[in-house]
């Protein structure tokens, strides 16, 4: 087994003095692993993301990345760290000054890590834009692009590089039903093609369902059941920033706390 791309030793970040963003939050994602991440509005989702990605220092506690313990390097070494994570930003935050293949081209241009020689940076971007399926829209602004077109473009920057852990702060926020199981679907195959980790913070419970239940086909270039073996899928419900569940989703369906019950559409309530 690989070391956990990602783990929280008992974070605590505050704003000023009287918010608690995480309080006292322990998890760890394991190498493959998909996290689902749910909760109220302001209950430390996105918190959560900017914590591991070395935006915000925890008040208290350890970050580690990839094995690393990341809680106080300073921003210097970040540049080199960030370039092993892809992220995808609420509302997708596209450069609306470049191109679509300039955007997505953008991580391979501006990490020192990175290796794409500059000859190949092209074929990266149509690759990478051809997995979303916009390999037509290279030389398109944002602003020519439909939401659910500039998410997709989004998933291809984060994607660019290849990096061993993806970050996802509300892929489906906004969008219709038809785009949202789009972007999950992607989410999926990326997840299924590359083995990546990630974490995808979501207020809707079908885009856990469909992570934790699906796999992508190869062959048909559509989602198949997971069947009994499932994916590696864990649920996590924050609270205030407490961590209030972790675990696995029929034990999150079983549960009769009232908050969790918010989030979770049980067999019997889809079946209605």
């Amino acid at each position: 087994m690989g070391v956990s791309p990602l783990r929280f030793e008992n974070v605590t970040v505050k704003f000023g003095t009287d918010v608690v963003a995480l309080d006292n939050l322990s998890l760890e994602v394991a190498e493959g692993e998909t996290l689902i991440v749910m909760g109220a509005a302001g209950s430390g989702k996105t918190t959560l993301l900017k914590t591991a990605m070395g935006l915000i220092k925890p008040d208290s506690g350890r970050v580690f990345l990839f094995g690393e313990d990341v809680t106080d390097k300073p921003e210097s070494d970040w540049f080199e760290i960030r370039s092993r994570i892809g992220m995808l930003f609420q509302e997708s935050a596209l450069f609306d000054s470049m191109t679509v293949a300039q955007n997505v081209a953008y991580p391979l241009l501006n990490q020192k890590s990175n290796k794409t020689p500059r000859d190949k940076m092209e074929a990266a971007v149509r690759e990478s834009l051809r997995f979303v399926e916009l390999e037509q829209t290279m030389k398109l602004s944002p602003s020519e692009l439909s939401g659910g077109m500039r998410r997709r473009v989004a998933i291809a920057r984060a994607v660019v590089t290849k990096p061993p852990l993806l970050l996802y702060d509300s892929p489906t926020a906004g969008l219709d039903p038809i785009t949202a199981h789009t972007i999950m679907a992607l989410i999926i195959k990326e997840r299924d093609i590359d083995n990546t980790t990630a974490l995808v913070v979501t207020h809707r419970y079908q885009d856990g369902n469909l992570v934790a239940n699906f796999r992508y086909n190869p062959d048909s270039g559509r989602l198949d059941p997971a069947g009994k073996t499932g994916t590696k899928t864990v649920f996590i419900l924050l609270r205030e920033g407490r961590l209030v569940y972790n675990g696995n989703q029929a034990d999150l369906e079983k549960s009769d706390d009232p908050y969790i019950s918010k989030f979770v559409k049980r067999p019997e309530q889809a079946a209605a």
